[in-house]
């Protein structure tokens, strides 16, 4: 255990995690020159595609100091706020982390909330500035900043570029002299904790774990703590670029688990791995339970996917272990799930992966917060979904959830970013100068308002410099009203949402005038409206596709010629009462960005 280094690297969005990590695997010899390739452990193609890290990943690399060989287990993390969950679970499974900042934009709000994580779970922080090879490096000015946030000393930062390979070898040297090694007992009660795992059609499901105490060996009898299963270890191994089988993994090693196990609930991230006979006392303490922040109803575009539908989100959730999801129906769309996601990117990526890596065509409904609502016979009644809200004559109040949200900005930016905040219903609490141009700013917002498109908006009013974090704080009142559309007088329950009464009307009209752009003309009128309640705000109407049916008439008297019409107008009034509109997916996905 001497020779075991496990540590994790945290940092903001695009401060070169991934390509740091790639100069230290091509340092260290892991992965050969043939296969190396620009972020090479992200193995999803969307990874690839976006240029962001979506999952964590871990890797196994060996290196030599001074005639010793040491086992360095890496784990590459995400930098988005929407993935914060992921960084949590790799914090639990390190003893050290390196922090890396760039040193042209400085430290941003997602740099500070990691490192936070990280202090509380006690690592040993290797502070390094990242892009030293841009002319615009600062490396004086975000040293400074660095020593004001960890009170480290300015020879303990490391200067180093993941383009150049620059300072890799110094980075090797401190991973391996200031990260402690693994403090677990070899002759203890196995004690393992998964924090990862992937559903492989041949193999069932492999966990990712970190062994804190104890030995595990092929053919153990186990169990898994929380689930109360018991297996037979098929197979254990490091993990490299691909799996590598070993015979047994000790206490402090990072490795996968194989016990062909098929159902994918069975498995849960954050439980605890023992041996049957001889169990631990007691379970790891996990990582926090996960707290969805947006609902949305994700239904199949073909009624008879369901079943296909529900497959894939298992699998999907035992990768992804902050999804969740229950079944709901729609009127409009069927049977389908109310899924709830960390944010809008963590949203759009599941549907992403939904289409790609298990074929399903999906619709995503408008997204939602968690409200309670407060009865008149005082009862408290939980509402994901605006059409589970009840009469609004037996509503007292609703509460809706406010997160408190630090932004930190360059001081040019402080107007436009104040005045979104304020436009989403935000609160200023405070605001600080970190240097003489870094502005940090702490808001308290209504999660429902920076739901749709407030990320989007902040980073184009700061041209990308402003950095945003947040986290939950509590429930408060609040003047809401349920928006529903209707068409032809039939409500579409999924393009309902509850609003705020100031913007409740501008907000209809412009779905109203969406809608009608989007949704195909018919043989019928069709009427858009948007009502509160009984009372109608806003009304746009699609005119009848219409055959000109005076066409044949050359001259002649007039009555001729109204008959016709006037029997026209009949088979439009019967097509009205058997024609249905269908809502083409894209108007869904409309209502979000509407701005």
């Amino acid at each position: 255990m001497k020779k075991i280094r496990n540590f994790c690297i945290i940092a903001h969005i695009d401060h070169g995690k991934s390509t740091l990590a790639d100069r230290l695997l091509e340092y260290t010899k892991t992965v050969d020159a043939r296969a190396m390739k620009a972020q090479v452990l992200d193995s999803m193609d969307l990874e690839q595609e976006r240029g962001i890290t979506i999952k964590s990943h871990a890797i196994q690399m060996m290196y030599t100091l001074n005639g010793q060989e040491y086992i360095l287990n890496l784990i590459d993390t995400p930098g988005h706020v929407d993935f914060s969950y992921e960084v949590s679970r790799s914090i639990a499974a390190c003893e050290g982390a390196l922090l890396i900042i760039d040193s042209t934009q400085g430290i941003q709000a997602q740099t500070i909330s990691n490192l936070y994580l990280a202090i509380d779970h006690d690592l040993e922080i290797i502070p390094i500035l990242n892009k030293m090879d841009l002319d615009n490096a600062m490396p004086e000015i975000v040293e400074d900043q660095i020593i004001g946030l960890i009170g480290c000393k300015r020879t303990d930062i490391i200067r180093a570029s993941g383009k150049t390979g620059l300072g890799i070898e110094e980075i090797l040297e401190r991973i391996v002299n200031d990260i402690p090694e693994p403090k677990g007992i070899e002759d203890a009660p196995l004690q393992a904790l998964i924090f990862d795992s992937v559903f492989n059609p041949f193999r069932g499901v492999i966990a990712y774990l970190k062994v804190e105490n104890g030995i595990l060996r092929k053919g153990d009898q186990v169990k898994f703590v929380n689930a109360s299963k018991e297996y037979v270890v098929d197979e254990v191994g490091a993990l490299k670029l691909g799996m590598f089988e070993r015979s047994e993994l000790k206490a402090g090693s990072v490795g996968y688990i194989i016990c062909g196990i098929k159902t994918a609930r069975e498995v849960k991230v954050g439980d605890t791995v023992t041996h049957s006979k001889a169990p631990c006392e007691k379970a790891i303490d996990g990582f926090e339970e996960v707290k969805p922040m947006v609902f949305a109803g994700v239904y199949p575009i073909d009624s008879e996917d369901y079943e296909d539908l529900r497959a894939a989100m298992e699998k999907l959730q035992l990768n992804d272990a902050s999804l969740t999801y229950e079944p709901e129906s729609s009127a409009a769309l069927g049977f389908g799930f109310r899924c709830g996601f960390l944010g809008l990117l963590h949203m759009e990526i599941v549907q992403e992966r939904l289409d790609r890596e298990y074929d399903m065509n999906v619709i995503t409904t408008v997204p939602n917060v968690l409200y309670h609502v407060h009865t008149t016979r005082g009862e408290t009644i939980n509402v994901y979904n605006p059409s589970g809200l009840p009469a609004t004559t037996t509503i007292d109040d609703i509460d809706e959830p406010f997160i408190r949200a630090n932004i930190i900005t360059a001081s040019d930016f402080i107007g436009p970013i104040m005045t979104l905040c304020l436009d989403k219903r935000g609160t200023l609490l405070k605001q600080d100068y970190l240097t003489t141009d870094r502005v940090e700013m702490v808001f308290d917002l209504p999660l429902g308002e920076i739901v749709f498109d407030f990320y989007d908006k902040l980073k184009s009013i700061s041209k990308g410099y402003a950095s945003f974090d947040y986290h939950m704080l509590d429930f408060r009142p609040a003047k809401l009203v349920r928006l529903d559309i209707l068409l032809n007088g039939e409500m579409v329950d999924a393009l309902s949402t509850l609003i705020h009464f100031n913007n409740a009307y501008s907000f209809g009209k412009r779905m109203c005038e969406k809608l009608k752009e989007l949704i195909p003309r018919q043989q019928f009128d069709i009427a858009i409206q948007a009502a509160i309640g009984a009372k109608i705000i806003s009304r746009e109407t699609v005119k009848a596709v219409r055959k000109d049916v005076t066409a044949k008439c050359y001259g002649g008297d007039i009555t001729r010629k109204r008959k016709l019409l006037e029997k026209q107008k009949k088979g439009k009034k019967r097509m009205k009462q058997v024609g249905n509109v269908e809502v083409p997916q894209n108007a869904f996905l409309a209502v979000l960005k509407l701005d």
